[in-house]
């Protein structure tokens, strides 16, 4: 492209562009990919060149059309007037007229004006500078980001030129900056003088005309491993191994000279490795034989790091004063390390370890020594180099350890003093809560019968006297294992006993019972029914029960996990009748598990009771309260519940004297999958009535009268592929108890989000 521009206006965009294609411009490719951009060293730097007219002018500037010139004039005249050189090269003075001045130097020109003046002033001088560069149209070619023409002032440089270009790109050289003028080459410009020196190279003046060339990346060689910058280079000529590490920024502190490899690529043939400086005798050897060196295009130079460890160090750890590394000498001993007690935690273990690194694999073997006979001096060990010393606390090695447990602040098991007694372990254990039973306390010990065999015993302490006088010789002693337990006060746990009575009472809230409180003493204390209380289908909630269902529920779950659909098939439907029938009951397994997981158990607690509290007050009825129990009486319901496989599935209308099967009819009645057999009618406070509840009206459970807030459970039956008659036949009773039980749950659930909707359960889900 022919583009044209400014230096000014091509600074803005072409700077970012430029220090991209810079940081790219030295990505090795192929074999060196990924070692890291050429050279690293923030190349914003060398393209950002100050303006031209921030460099100062020489009196060597020739001028030519296009400068802008300002001439002061004093002696026989006081003036100062500005003037351009215009394109037939000349200026225009005062009182002298048109004067050539384009092709002379500032200095020239200077002269030249003081004698074209001298004849029209007296004793004149004259003093010029230049006010503004002329433009001088350059060409910037080869593997630049923007080549083509650019209109830059006349005394930039090829840095100038290569800015404006936006830079090499990623195939680019930063070698070889060739300026050229016509057919001949002005100079070569090697940018890592700037970039990695800091060296600026002595450049020409661009001309009208020049032309920048940048010629592909040469030779280039990546330098990883122990070194200041690890990138990769490009090569120059013949280059040094010395040279590159030097561009790289040296070694670093931890390089192993010793060991530099490179990776060569024979052209076109294969690859080798060569190390350099294995052998070499000293470090002058060393460094004669990198200075010798010469590099070649695609090495891989990495320069290897020293061990990571002293070869000539012990290690202290554990249950001393001063963990941590020591430095090995020769004939050191172990008395070297542990001089006293001093150099020890207090209350060390009585045997330490050396573990010791053996030749020629470097296994760790253990050496045991006696604390006491080392640090008295009776035992001399001699170390060698990355022994560990290693001490453990009393504490840490078969640590002799009581338990507390019961009646205590803080129960647990805590590490066994000399003579401790069972005062002192409930002190350290916090001392006893309020509900702590202070006469006696459960001790489990034991006794060892000739070092052969143990035998359990149990005794009874005055665990209050004993910790009154803690350490007294009344204190019971203790031993390592041994369990205490401090008991609780009889009835503590009944302190604060609450229930709450919800819904359809004269004053609901909590309320605190005393042991043995029955369901009507509680409803009597909240001040008994409303008007449009409906006791028949009180809900009593309790966590005992909750605790049970959701037992109950696993083994359901359990027990339908367990029980192989396959063996419920019958054994005339063979081929693809089977499959698919199998894959029908697997869909409705699934499902039915899939529904008893999502339904938590509500611990719900059948009660039947009425409306005159007298009548069933301490009857079976008047059940007694348990702490945390909830209490819920609902308003008196219009509707019964018709759900399952009917046609229209909905509440309706309670209609008094009406049946079961007369209900069943309003929703339509039963659909082809309903398992007509093992209707279910759920009452209001939660008992069921099914075809074995052993009623008077047998297995004719349509026939029963419902009440208000009854509802009526339709199961699905469970259906196979008959292959003779292509019907769909019952499988069998095996999942039938688990739909009627799952159905039931979630009746019970939803009899609790009517008449309860402050149940979490129910707020939770879209019943």
């Amino acid at each position: 492209m022919a583009a044209s521009a400014t230096q000014s206006s091509s600074q803005g965009t072409g700077r970012a562009q430029a220090s991209s294609a810079l940081a790219a411009q030295g990505a090795v490719t192929g074999a060196l990919a990924g070692l890291g951009a050429n050279p690293g060293l923030a190349p914003d730097l060398m393209l950002q060149p100050s303006s031209a007219l921030d460099r100062p002018v020489g009196p060597d500037y020739v001028l030519g059309p296009g400068d802008g010139v300002t001439i002061a004039l004093w002696g026989g005249v006081s003036q100062t007037v500005t003037r351009t050189v215009d394109s037939s090269g000349s200026i225009v003075l005062p009182e002298a007229g048109p004067l050539t001045v384009a092709g002379l130097k500032l200095s020239q020109a200077q002269g030249l004006i003081e004698r074209t003046l001298a004849p029209q002033f007296r004793d004149v001088h004259a003093a010029i500078t230049l006010s503004r560069l002329r433009t001088v149209r350059i060409y910037v070619v080869g593997d630049v980001q923007r080549p083509g023409a650019y209109d830059v002032p006349a005394q930039s440089t090829p840095l100038n030129a290569l800015y404006a270009a936006g830079g090499p790109t990623a195939t680019g050289s930063l070698r070889v900056l060739r300026h050229m003028r016509g057919n001949d080459l002005v100079r070569e410009v090697d940018l890592y003088d700037f970039l990695l020196r800091g060296a600026h190279a002595e450049t020409d003046s661009l001309e009208e005309g020049d032309t920048i060339l940048v010629p592909p990346v040469g030779p280039q060689v990546a330098v990883s491993g122990s070194v200041r910058r690890p990138a990769v280079y490009e090569l120059k000529g013949e280059a040094k191994l010395a040279e590159i590490l030097n561009d790289a920024g040296g070694t670093q502190v931890t390089a192993a000279l010793g060991r530099i490899m490179i990776e060569r690529v024979a052209a076109n043939d294969h690859r080798e490795t060569v190390f350099i400086g294995v052998g070499a005798a000293n470090t002058a050897d060393l460094q004669k034989v990198i200075a010798d060196f010469a590099v070649k295009d695609g090495d891989r130079v990495f320069v290897s790091s020293i061990a990571p460890w002293s070869e000539r160090i012990v290690y202290v750890e554990g249950h001393v004063v001063r963990p941590g590394r020591l430095p090995y000498r020769d004939r050191m001993m172990l008395t070297d390390v542990l001089h006293s007690y001093q150099d020890l935690l207090p209350e060390p273990a009585d045997r330490g370890q050396i573990i010791r690194l053996v030749a020629p694999d470097l296994h760790p073997e253990a050496i045991e020594f006696d604390v006491a006979e080392v640090v008295a001096g009776n035992r001399p060990i001699e170390l060698q180099p990355f022994d560990t010393i290693r001490i453990r606390g009393r504490y840490e090695s078969d640590a002799p350890k009581v338990t507390v447990q019961g009646e205590v602040l803080k129960p647990g098991t805590y590490s066994m003093a000399n003579g401790m007694t069972a005062g002192e372990l409930v002190k350290m254990a916090g001392g006893f809560t309020r509900g702590a039973l202070l006469t006696d306390a459960d001790l489990a010990s034991y006794e060892i019968r000739g070092g052969e065999a143990v035998t359990s015993k149990r005794t009874t302490v005055p665990i209050g006297e004993d910790v009154q006088h803690s350490g007294a010789a009344t204190d019971t002693l203790l031993k390592a294992g041994d369990v205490l337990t401090v008991h609780q006060i009889s009835g503590w746990a009944d302190i604060g006993s609450s229930v709450k009575v919800r819904g359809e009472v004269n004053h609901p809230g909590s309320y605190g019972i005393e042991q043995g409180e029955t369901l009507s003493s509680v409803l009597l204390r909240a001040g008994g029914y409303r008007e449009t209380a409906y006791p028949m289908g009180a809900i009593l909630l309790r966590d005992e029960v909750r605790d049970l269902e959701e037992k109950s529920k696993e083994d359901l779950i359990r027990q339908i996990e367990s029980t192989p659909v396959a063996a419920q098939l019958g054994t005339d439907i063979s081929g693809q009748s089977q499959a698919a029938t199998l894959q029908l009951l697997q869909q409705q397994q699934q499902e039915m598990l899939r529904q008893l997981r999502s339904q938590p158990a509500n611990g719900r607690l059948v009660v039947k009771i009425d409306g005159d509290i007298k009548l069933w007050a301490h009857t079976s009825a008047d059940i007694e309260m348990r702490t945390g129990d909830t209490l819920i009486i609902p308003k008196r319901p219009g509707f019964v519940l018709v759900s399952g496989q009917v046609y229209n599935a909905t509440a309706q209308t309670f209609v008094p004297y009406k049946t079961a099967g007369w209900y069943l009819k309003q929703a339509g009645g039963a659909t082809e999958l309903a398992n007509s057999r093992e209707i279910r009618i759920v009452r209001a406070n939660g008992s069921i009535i099914g075809r074995h509840s052993g009623s008077w009206y047998g297995n004719d459970v349509l026939s029963t009268r419902l009440n208000a807030g009854d509802s009526i459970v339709v199961p699905e039956k469970i259906v196979r592929l008959h292959i003779k008659s292509g019907l769909l036949q019952p499988v069998g009773n095996y999942l039938l108890q688990p739909v009627s039980k799952y159905l039931l749950q979630l009746h019970s659930h939803l009899w609790l989000a009517i008449h309860d909707p402050q149940q979490p359960l129910c707020r939770d889900r879209q019943i």
